[in-house]
């Protein structure tokens, strides 16, 4: 047995699914699943299966269905139930609750009310995907799902054109190739990327490269299974040291200091720090 049964206090538990692989799912997570007055989830087929798998027996509790299309009514259940001081798991179909799943209403409004809300963290598809791609980890920005109309979708991305850190996408097996023709479009063609499908599971997939590399492969190709798209950051044109030097003393000929290392860091695309400070030594030079 992977489980203890424990006293919950009463409140709101968002407990982390596995994304793939069974084995995935922490001992806390079981530990709750087990112990909670009240479980509700996303899809309840799926989280009853893993409960099964783990031998975490329901013991004569209803499992509540909380997803997008079970409306407020789902959700007043479970607030009824917190205001009893009953303990309530709640777990999405795969992953961190609330990560491009339900959740956010019922955290907000139990937060509100009043009532403990508290997490047991596990497998993220995003936080997977960002250690697997090779970009880089320091800055990222996760947008979900992007729209499925072209115009839309390529409005949305150039909205997102001069994010400063690594891009995080989820989409479809069958709207892949048209998602990695627009972000090379949209993005530029040359930008690096990694494709993550099915994470944690037997045929786990990473392809690397540029996303013009990437749509050509795509392009009229069949895959299957859960995807995440990552792109890095853009990045400015290789500026030289002369480049900056030239550009510096042209400015400052007509603009102070300040100024001119505003106007070339601006126009290079480059932080205004170390532009100032060239611009100080060519001044005072």
């Amino acid at each position: 047995m992977n489980f203890h049964k424990v006293s919950l206090p009463g409140g709101l538990y968002f407990v982390a699914t596995p994304i793939g692989t069974a084995r995935d799912i922490t001992l806390r997570a079981l530990d709750i699943l087990a112990s909670a007055d009240v479980i509700a989830a996303e899809d309840t087929r799926s989280l009853r299966r893993l409960m099964d798998i783990h031998g975490v027996p329901l013991d004569g509790r209803r499992m509540l269905a909380y997803h997008d299309h079970s409306g407020a009514g789902a959700r007043t259940r479970i607030l009824d139930a917190l205001s009893q001081g009953r303990s309530v798991a709640y777990a999405s179909e795969a992953g961190m609750p609330l990560i491009a799943d339900p959740g956010y209403d019922l955290g907000r409004q139990a937060s509100e009310a009043g009532f403990v809300v508290t997490c047991a963290p596990g497998p993220s598809a995003v936080l997977t995907a960002l250690t697997l791609a090779g970009l880089p980890t320091d800055a990222f920005f996760f947008a979900g799902f992007l729209p499925n109309a072209t115009n839309a979708r390529r409005s949305r991305l150039e909205a997102l054109t001069d994010v400063p850190g690594t891009l995080v996408f989820y989409e479809s097996p069958k709207r892949i190739s048209a998602c990695l023709t627009d972000l090379a479009a949209t993005l530029g063609g040359e930008r690096q990327a990694a494709l993550c499908r099915e994470l944690t599971k037997k045929f786990e997939e990473i392809r690397r490269g540029s996303l013009q590399e990437l749509a050509e492969e795509m392009r009229g190709a069949t895959v299957k299974g859960e995807i995440v798209v990552l792109v890095d950051r853009a990045r400015s044109q290789g500026v030289s040291d002369s480049d900056i030097e030239e550009a510096l003393e042209a400015a400052l000929k007509t603009h102070s200091v300040r100024d001119a290392a505003d106007l070339v860091s601006k126009m290079y695309g480059m932080p205004r720090r170390p532009i100032y400070q060239r611009a100080l030594k060519l001044g005072k030079g």
